[in-house]
């Protein structure tokens, strides 16, 4: 059985920077394909990014150039580095493991201008 934990949100100034963290217990080739998805209130789930086993990344165009996703295989850990961050960006961020089909609770990133 996997379980994926977040950490890592909170509340920042519009331009600040956060960074997630995701840690896969369980089943450690769950770490590889994994993404970010984020919702916001009243709104649908939505893609941010994603990594696969090769460490090629994509990104949605609403975050490409300011948010940077990685892994650390050794620790089971995704990370999501969000720069210059907008009050848009504000919603619940959860990460999934696509190979065991799990999501993790979620972790609150709020900005305000």
């Amino acid at each position: 059985q996997v379980r994926l934990v977040e950490s890592g949100g909170g509340s920042v100034q519009a331009g600040g920077s956060l960074r997630l963290s995701c840690t896969v217990f369980g089943i450690s080739y769950c770490i590889y394909y994994m993404s970010w998805y984020r919702q916001a209130p009243g709104k649908e789930r939505e893609f941010v990014s994603n990594i696969n086993s090769d460490g090629r990344s994509t990104y949605a165009d609403t975050v490409e150039g300011r948010f940077t996703i990685s892994q650390d295989n050794a620790k089971n850990t995704l990370y999501q580095q969000m720069n210059s961050l907008k009050p848009e960006d504000t919603a619940m961020y959860y990460c999934k493991t696509t190979r065991c089909k799990s999501w993790g609770q979620g972790t609150q990133v709020t900005v305000s201008s």
